[in-house]
């Protein structure tokens, strides 16, 4: 039996960026052996937190709410976390001791290493699409994500900005 294929949509807010309420917004499909498409949207708000933050949240959640082994095509609108990948910084930020190329110290390592966790039982490619651009996945999550950073149930951010 092969591995389910997971699309994953993701997208992250702040108000008031660095420091405000934040959110994110994650929808997860999936096509069953019936050939039947399946959705889930999950989303969480943050009390004070940054943009980049709740867009590492967003994929992580999306990831840590699989339960099994999957092929993972993850969308956001963030560079910060496509090119991570996609243009192998995670590998050399590892290789320096999560600091950068130039030796200052990486940002959000705390959910940087989470990330890699939730994505190690899975094949996870990431792919850019264009913010605010009329995609419908990522209006909706951006709408997710904002409206969780409006929220009045919203959690603490546990790293220290």
């Amino acid at each position: 039996m092969s591995e389910t294929k997971v699309t994953i949509y993701t997208d992250g807010a702040a108000r008031g960026n660095p420091e405000g309420p934040g959110g994110y917004g994650v929808i997860l499909q999936y096509i069953d052996a019936n050939g039947e498409m399946h959705e889930r949207e999950l989303s969480a708000g943050y009390k004070k937190t940054t943009n980049n933050r709740m867009e590492l949240m967003a994929a992580i959640a999306g990831l840590e709410a699989l339960v099994k082994p999957c092929r993972v095509e993850l969308y956001s609108d963030s560079k910060y976390l496509t090119d991570a990948f996609n243009q192998h910084w995670v590998e050399g930020w590892l290789q320096r001791g999560w600091h950068k190329a130039d030796k200052s110290p990486v940002k959000n390592v705390d959910l940087w290493k989470r990330l890699l966790a939730a994505m190690e039982p899975h094949q996870v490619q990431f792919q850019w699409v264009r913010g605010h651009d009329g995609h419908p996945e990522n209006e909706r999550c951006d709408l997710l994500a904002t409206q969780a950073a409006d929220g009045d149930d919203l959690m603490e951010d546990k790293e220290e900005l």
